[in-house]
């Protein structure tokens, strides 16, 4: 049985990053907005607060139609405690580099249980 109720036949993915990743994310075709402007994804520039970025994460947690969450790893250091807090199965949190920042399997959660 699916987690949280998990609509597995419409799944989508939520990215959170900087510019650069959203958009190729969105050329592949991930992006989403429905009829009520909720989207599924959250671009992170220099003005973008922490608790900005802890908002949508929570918020795509929160949504029984998001599967997968994309965040960039710097990004994600960003709200570290929120992210290592989540202890749910669904959906799956996957912390990837940007074409500024190299990714460091120190970093994610995932290699440091």
């Amino acid at each position: 049985m699916a987690a949280k109720g998990l609509e597995l036949s419409n799944a989508l993915m939520a990215v959170i990053g900087d510019e650069d990743t959203v958009t190729g994310m969105l050329l592949a075709g991930v992006g989403n907005v429905d009829a009520r402007r909720t989207s599924n994804f959250l671009v992170v520039d220099a003005k973008t607060t922490p608790s900005q970025i802890e908002e949508a994460f929570t918020k795509f947690t929160k949504r029984s139609d998001v599967a997968v969450i994309i965040i960039n790893q710097f990004i994600a250091s960003m709200i570290r405690p929120t992210i290592d807090a989540f202890n749910q199965t669904a959906p799956a949190i996957l912390e990837v580099p940007s074409k500024e920042h190299p990714y460091d399997a120190q970093q994610d959660a995932i290699h440091r249980s």
